[in-house]
């Protein structure tokens, strides 16, 4: 079991009225800032590059389909990574593990930024890949051991991190952009490279006891029908995910700076109702309900955009409304795996991150195909498609699931913690 876990299991009464004071939430020692600001850099590489994919394919002469492959490399190398992660922090430690993976980023982004072929960055995105996979998946239980105010302040401030940089990420990318496609790798270059001198000086203390998980873990853990069912329905979401975060650029046909707005205003949609909305809807909802409401939601929504795609304008109203939806969907799926095994939560997040990574990696190219195949609304057609089939996983298998709509546990202190794995 990993250091959070084992806080989150020693906290009684683990819901929302226990959460901490925004006074204690603030009030943290410097090496859980040095944390959580690498975590906002980390997350902000997820939607980084969606401002610049046009400015790429132009400059370097790539078609759609070999733009959209960064995002492929990036995510495949993760969620693959993700099986291992627990395996190799559980042996080196928690800060060696948040190290290794900074700098890895550090050296990709730098290669990705130097690169003169589409070819080259997108193996580069792969290197980044595994080094996000390392740091992310360890950043919240080095949090938790860390901070001040019990394992709720902690994860809250994960979030907060988490949000802020799916948020930025985008606006940040469109401001570089405007300069040079090259920009928003080299301003991860320097904001990785400050978080890894803060994290190597302000990330002291004895090391918590090591408890090493066997390999073979996050495989086996896929055997639990729960599990395996949360798995491929996120594979199928991530697919109506990435098509609306890493397509619509394509179609939207504005310049860095308004595709970075347009996500701004996405990953902001996202942070409020991942935060907010979704803890309220679980607490007064089924879990397996909220879902089969908000996917539905998700799919109406990219029918949507399949049929507006020429209107920019209510593309934009498509791809922040998505965002809404979205964070209900992240957070009540993260809830479901939190309680749908007894398996330690490090092994059970691994295996399902896995997967569900493994479904964003197909839907950007899978959508340029499309999209020259025949035109700019098929590709959400199939993301549409691609959500109903996630609903029909959850719809036909709630009897396997019918044991997380009797858990209570908060979504929003508890649901991060398995978001991209826990695995110190």
């Amino acid at each position: 079991m990993t250091a959070a876990n084992r806080v989150l299991a020693a906290t009684p009464g683990h819901t929302a009225s226990a959460a901490p004071a925004a006074s204690r939430i603030w009030k943290q020692p410097a090496q859980v800032w040095a944390v959580a600001f690498a975590c906002v850099v980390a997350f902000m590489g997820i939607g980084l590059v969606d401002p610049i994919l046009p400015a790429i394919a132009d400059a370097l002469e790539a078609t759609p389909v070999e733009t959209e492959l960064l995002f492929t490399s990036y995510l495949v190398v993760t969620g693959l990574a993700m099986l291992v992660t627990s395996w190799i922090s559980s042996r080196i430690g928690a800060k060696a593990t948040l190290l290794v993976g900074l700098g890895i980023i550090v050296v990709f982004s730098l290669l990705c930024a130097l690169s003169g072929s589409v070819d080259a960055i997108i193996g580069f995105r792969a290197g980044w890949g595994l080094g996000n996979a390392l740091f992310i998946s360890t950043a919240l239980a080095t949090i938790v051991g860390a901070a001040s105010g019990g394992s709720s302040a902690a994860i809250i401030l994960y979030e907060a991190a988490l949000g802020l940089g799916i948020a930025i990420g985008p606006l940040v990318g469109g401001i570089l952009g405007e300069i040079s496609w090259r920009g928003p790798f080299f301003g991860v270059v320097a904001l990785m490279a400050i978080a890894f001198v803060a994290v190597t000086v302000l990330l002291r203390g004895p090391s918590p006891e090591r408890t090493p998980l066997p390999f073979s873990a996050p495989f086996r853990a896929l055997r639990r029908p729960a599990l395996a069912i949360l798995a491929a329905t996120a594979l199928f979401y991530n697919i109506g995910f990435f098509t609306l975060l890493a397509f619509s650029p394509f179609p939207l046909g504005f310049g860095a700076m308004g595709i970075g707005l347009t996500f701004f205003g996405w990953g902001v949609a996202l942070a409020i109702t991942s935060v907010w909305v979704a803890p309220l809807l679980l607490r007064r909802l089924r879990l397996t309900s909220v879902l089969l409401i908000a996917l539905p939601l998700l799919a109406l929504d990219l029918l949507v955009a399949a049929f507006v795609v020429s209107s920019a304008g209510a593309l934009v109203a498509c791809i922040v409304v998505g965002g809404l939806v979205l964070g209900v969907v992240n957070t009540a799926l993260t809830e479901a795996v939190m309680e749908a095994t007894d398996l330690p939560r490090s092994v059970a997040s691994s295996a399902y991150s896995a997967v569900r990574f493994l479904g964003g990696a197909i839907a950007p190219p899978l959508a340029a195909l499309l999209w020259h195949a025949s035109n700019a609304g098929v590709p959400y057609v199939m993301a549409a498609l691609a959500v109903a089939i996630a609903t029909a996983f959850i719809l036909f298998g709630r009897r396997l699931l019918a044991h997380i709509d009797g858990a209570h546990a908060d979504a929003a202190d508890e649901g991060a913690a398995v978001l991209l794995g826990d695995a110190a």
